[in-house]
């Protein structure tokens, strides 16, 4: 089951500048991490704020904003690097502050030489971006702006993936299922040690598979294409045709959804079940590459500072 659950409003990372410089008006020099907690404290971000994380979940939105802005305010000659990690605030830093108390952003840092030499260096399209003015660009990053494109194409193809699935036949998707399982490393990636079945009378066993390659344990599977919730009475009825093969582990697939009452079966019961709905099914074919194919690849590169430590 996949619960929705309301996330936490975190600043736009423009609104970080202005905190970020404020943090080394002192004129010590501190590091990134030390900035970043100060940041943290002065704004009064929650905790709730600060353990929300990009769509690739590989960071927290917060890091990710004020690492951004470091890199905004660097480029626009605000800060210097002291050393790796380490910043200090230049005279034009401090003339920001006093000049802009309100706050720092875009519009500000495309007035000052550098950043605009630093702009000049991109290709068209990516400074055509930079010399964009509007809600989302002021609230999110670029590497947020990419992931969030990213998930929004995901999102898509799962959606046409699921309704391409609900119109194919019961036999074309009982195998279905049982392809997403051996890509998932059930059977050992062995297509042999998966296959459908024919039972019947038996609460609609659809399939078995051996949970590896030297088929310690079987699994069984049970696939519904249905449009309506799952009735739980399904979910009992499949019980009961495992505890007749005295088999320990089943999964049931659907192409719809199951209501909380089937959850909470499942968990104060044994054999253990486990339930896998419509959308949770077509990320799984996403992530395993079963019915998709990859259209491009884009790579994002990085400095490796490892490197320049030699």
């Amino acid at each position: 089951m996949i619960e929705n659950t309301i996330q936490p409003s975190v600043p736009g990372f423009q609104y970080f500048m202005l905190p970020f410089l404020q943090v080394l008006a002192d004129g010590k020099t501190k590091h990134f991490n030390e900035i970043k907690d100060l940041i943290i404290t002065n704004t009064g971000l929650t905790e709730e704020q600060c353990s929300v994380l990009l769509p690739s979940k590989a960071d927290t939105l917060v890091r990710n904003r004020i690492g951004w802005v470091r890199t905004y305010l660097y480029k626009s000659g605000l800060i210097t690097q002291a050393s790796r990690g380490n910043y200090h605030i230049s005279q034009a830093g401090l003339k920001a502050i006093q000049d802009n108390p309100g706050g720092i952003d875009n519009k500000y840092l495309k007035t000052l030489p550098a950043f605009q030499a630093w702009g000049s260096s991109f290709g068209s399209s990516a400074q055509s971006t930079l010399d964009e003015d509007n809600s989302i660009t002021s609230i999110k990053t670029p590497q947020e702006l990419l992931e969030t494109s990213h998930q929004e194409i995901m999102d898509s193809v799962a959606e046409e993936l699921l309704d391409r699935i609900k119109k194919i036949t019961p036999q074309f998707f009982e195998r279905l299922v049982v392809d997403v399982l051996i890509a998932m490393g059930y059977g050992g990636f062995d297509n042999s040690n998966g296959q459908v079945t024919q039972y019947s009378g038996d609460g609609g066993i659809d399939g078995i598979i051996k949970e590896d390659k030297l088929g310690l344990d079987t699994i069984y599977i049970q696939a519904k294409r249905w449009e309506n919730t799952v009735p739980v009475s399904s979910i009992r009825d499949f019980a009961g045709s495992l505890l007749s093969k005295r088999a320990r582990k089943g999964v049931f697939i659907t192409t719809s959804n199951f209501p909380q009452s089937a959850y909470d079966y499942v968990k104060s019961i044994e054999p253990t079940i486990i339930l896998i709905d419509g959308e949770q099914l077509t990320r799984m074919m996403i992530e395993y590459n079963v019915a998709v194919s990859k259209s491009k690849i884009y790579e994002i590169k990085r400095i490796d500072n490892d490197y320049f430590e030699m």
